[in-house]
Parts: C-alpha cells; sequence; structure tokens
C-alpha cells in the first residue's frame, strides 16, 4: 500500500484492511451477485410465517455489533433495512471473525433463512456472506445534524444512504412527475422533446445562458423555455403537446431559485385560458395523488388545499381590495408583487394582467390593457403561469419589437425578436390554450421541502471553500 501518512486514522485503518483482503486474494468490488429478496420482500416473508427462505439479500452495512458467538448487523438496500445474524455455529470462527471486520458503508450479500429474533424481529440468519464493494469512507455518525447543510447537498450520495426522509423525496418527485405525463398522456396529449440548444432564447423573461458551437462557429443559447417551440407543434398540427424539461436561467441563487430547474408546459388546441385553468384544478391532485400524497396537506406547519375549485380573482382587483386604487399596467403589476402576492396563501388563480408584461398572451376583447393570462399562487408562490395563446401575428410582431426594442435598451431579460416564430404564426395558429408549471417548486409544496435545493438532486452549489 502507498504510504499516505496525512491520512486519517479511520481512513488508513480502511486502506489497510483493503490491502489485506486483496493479498488474501479476495475480491474487494466483485463484479456481480445475484439478489432474490429486497430487504421489504424478505420481511414481508414472515407475515403468517414462522420461518421462511433462504433468501439472499444485498445492502448497505448500517449497524455491526457483536457479543460472545453471534453478530447483529443491519444492512440498507433500496427498499429499507433488514437486520443480518451472523452466528459462530453456524460460520465458523473463522468466517465469523471475518464478518466482524466488516466496517458499516461496507456493501455486502447474504444468504440464509428468514425469521424473529427473540425480541420479534425478522432478521436474516446467514449461513453465508460476500463483500460486494469495500467503502473507503466512514459513514456520518450524525449527518442529519450537521450545521453545514450544504455539505449534504454536495455530497448527496451520502445524503441519500444517512436520511431516508431525503430518499422519500425523490422517489415521492419521481412519482408526482409519472403522474403529470400520465394524467396528459390520458387526456390525448402528445409528449415531445425540443431543442435544449436554441439560436434565440425566446418564450421567458430571463438572461440566457451562452455557449459556442464550434463546428458551426456560432454562440447558441440554453433554453430559458419551452413556449415557442411547442407552439410551432400546434401550427404544424401536432394540437395537444406536452413536454417536461430542463430549463436554464442565468440567475441567483435563493430557497426558491436554481439557474437548472424543470419545467412542464403543455399547449392545447381550440382551448382558453378557462379551460386550462381546469386542467390544472385536476392535475395538481391527480399528480400528488399518483404519489401516494393526499390534496389536503401541511407545509412547513401551514395548512394547503388542493382540491378544487380554487379561487379566482383578477389582478386589478386584488390590488384594489388592498390599496383602494385602480391600477394598469407595470405599476399594478408591481404594487402586487409588493403589497398583495404574498397574502395568497390557499391556490389562488390570479387573472387578467397587463399585457406590457405578457407579450404573448391574447388580449381581453373587452379590455385591451389586460391579457387573458392567470398565474396559480401557494403560500405566496408562483406555482403555475398560463395563456390564452396569442395567435394574431401581427400584434405578436408589434410585442415583440417592442421587446427587442427593450433588449436594445439594455433589459437583458426582454425577449428577442424570433423572425421564424412570428412567419410560423401567420400560417394560422388555432385558439390555444397554455400552461407551464415549475415542477420543482410543486414538488417542495406536495413534499414539505423548505428549499428548492431539498428536492432537486444535484443542485448548483457555490464553490467549495477548501
Amino acid at each position: 500500500m502507498t504510504e499516505e501518512p496525512d491520512l486519517p486514522s479511520v481512513l488508513r485503518d480502511r486502506r489497510e484492511k483493503l490491502d489485506k483482503l486483496i493479498q488474501a486474494g479476495v475480491q474487494p468490488y466483485v463484479a456481480r451477485f445475484s439478489r432474490t429478496h429486497t430487504s421489504e420482500r424478505a420481511r414481508a416473508l414472515l407475515e403468517g410465517a414462522e420461518e421462511a427462505g433462504p433468501v439472499t439479500v444485498a445492502g448497505r452495512l448500517m449497524t455491526m455489533r457483536g457479543s460472545g458467538g453471534i453478530a447483529f448487523a443491519t444492512i440498507q438496500d433500496g427498499a429499507g433495512r433488514i437486520q443480518l445474524v451472523a452466528q459462530r455455529d453456524v460460520l465458523g470462527e473463522a468466517e465469523l471473525d471475518r464478518f466482524l471486520k466488516l466496517d458499516p458503508g461496507d456493501l455486502v450479500g447474504a444468504t440464509g433463512p428468514v425469521r424473529r429474533t427473540r425480541r420479534g424481529e425478522p432478521s436474516a440468519w446467514i449461513s453465508s456472506f460476500t463483500l460486494l464493494s469495500k467503502s473507503l469512507q466512514p459513514l456520518p455518525e450524525k449527518w442529519h445534524g450537521l450545521k453545514d447543510v450544504e455539505l449534504r447537498y454536495r455530497r448527496r450520495y451520502v445524503d441519500l444512504i444517512a436520511n431516508p426522509e431525503v430518499r422519500d423525496v425523490f422517489i415521492a418527485r419521481s412519482r408526482i412527475i409519472a403522474g403529470i405525463r400520465r394524467y396528459f398522456d390520458d387526456h390525448d396529449f402528445l409528449e415531445v422533446e425540443t431543442p435544449v440548444l436554441q439560436e434565440i432564447p425566446g418564450g421567458g423573461h430571463a438572461k440566457p445562458f451562452v455557449t459556442h458551437h464550434n463546428a458551426l462557429n456560432r454562440d447558441l443559447y440554453l433554453r430559458i423555455a419551452l413556449e415557442l417551440h411547442l407552439k410551432r407543434l400546434v401550427i404544424g398540427g401536432l394540437e395537444r403537446v406536452y413536454e417536461v424539461g430542463r430549463l436554464f436561467r442565468n440567475e441567483g441563487l435563493s430557497p426558491i431559485h436554481n439557474p437548472e430547474f424543470t419545467m412542464l408546459e403543455s399547449y392545447q388546441a381550440y382551448a382558453d385560458y378557462e379551460d386550462v385553468m381546469r386542467t390544472v384544478e385536476e392535475l395538481i391532485p391527480f399528480a400528488a395523488g399518483h404519489a401516494g400524497i393526499s390534496p389536503k396537506l401541511s407545509y412547513q406547519g401551514e395548512q394547503v388545499d388542493f382540491t378544487p375549485p380554487y379561487r379566482r380573482v383578477r389582478m386589478v382587483d386584488l390590488v384594489r381590495e388592498a390599496t383602494g386604487r385602480d391600477l394598469a399596467g407595470l405599476e399594478l403589476d408591481e404594487v402586487f408583487e409588493n403589497e398583495v402576492q404574498d397574502t395568497l396563501r390557499q391556490p389562488t388563480f390570479v387573472t387578467d394582467y397587463p399585457v406590457e408584461i405578457s407579450p404573448l398572451a391574447r388580449r381581453r376583447d373587452d379590455d385591451p390593457r389586460f391579457v387573458e393570462r392567470f398565474e396559480l399562487f401557494v403560500l405566496g408562490r408562483e406555482i403555475a403561469n398560463a395563456f390564452t395563446e396569442l395567435t394574431d401575428p401581427i400584434d405578436q410582431r408589434r410585442r415583440l419589437e417592442e421587446q427587442a426594442a427593450g433588449r436594445e435598451a439594455g433589459d437583458e431579460e426582454a425577449h428577442p425578436f424570433d423572425e421564424d416564430f412570428v412567419r410560423a404564426l401567420e400560417y394560422g395558429m388555432p385558439p390555444t390554450g397554455g400552461l407551464g408549471i415549475g415542477v420543482d417548486r410543486l414538488v417542495m409544496l406536495l413534499t414539505d421541502s423548505a428549499s428548492i435545493r431539498d428536492v432537486i438532486l444535484f443542485p448548483l452549489m457555490k464553490p467549495e471553500v477548501s
């Protein structure tokens, strides 16, 4: 073994054990192992039976204790935990000694019958075991209590090992997204994929990330939205489409912002924003139920009820109630954001936004200062954004030109002008309702997670200070 005198003693001890295994002809990192049962299924064999098996289980060694001629260990796999019982009378002195030299963190496979201990704990009473992968790093003793919570995000692999509740969140996330897909598939939507690398980063107000394509010798952008390509598909005759995709916005970090995040967008021909509201009211409880989550839940101690129908109220009415003033345009949006938004605790559709901040939405016929748009707010946070889509290419060209002028004046988040998108509209787009939902924020609410970093497996982090 190469001498590494600066290593902490616990790491040196594990490296020495690894060397001894290799010198004894033991392969410490096996290529394959056949498991017959997960921990959960092995434990379930004892429902109505005193003994079952034999079974072969495998997982990460979490605890080990020995007394006399018997040792008790716990292994953890993707389904849970099961206790292993190793006896000198069964394994022999040498094998029991080898078993006791295993370290927490080692991956182990074991075979034996399943029965309960005297304390009633379902256990595998092993007749043989195999070291599958030697762990050279010790598991943290009190990972959940670390003051530096950022270490948990940086080393998510250890976080998942040490904290079962963290794994539960990401299992729930996967099932929520599967539920979203199931809902749209059941309603005859077609799941599609649109470009991540784009010539023009449109569809949202955000500063994009820039990259360079060497072969074409041109700059490209990571997408900030899914919208404009999905609308092109509706124009092309794919009347119901959706995409669950990663977006990238060159913005700061906060408990509800990560520069890389997941968005659902859907577009439905021959629908308006009223139809989309009904979709949202059906979709969220359905996706929650797919993950076994009730629509009536608690988030950070505050009760939230996603049972429809949700409150619907115009932005101007909310601002009037709060301030006594009738506002429009950018001032309306500013006052709403500063004085009203945080008061919206239960699911609320805020409707009819100023046209100045909604360049892709259809104007209201009865008051063209506003557009047919809603955002869903829960606990003061925006969860969904939707429009009756603007299908008039003349009006769209004019609005995008205004946005482009703002961009020329220094607004890096303003929409750039996309000539091809306007050209697509000129071929004719059916009346369409569009929807965007921030998947990460929705998962935060449904899993009672305080930070967006709690629901993204590998969030972007500030540079680690050495």
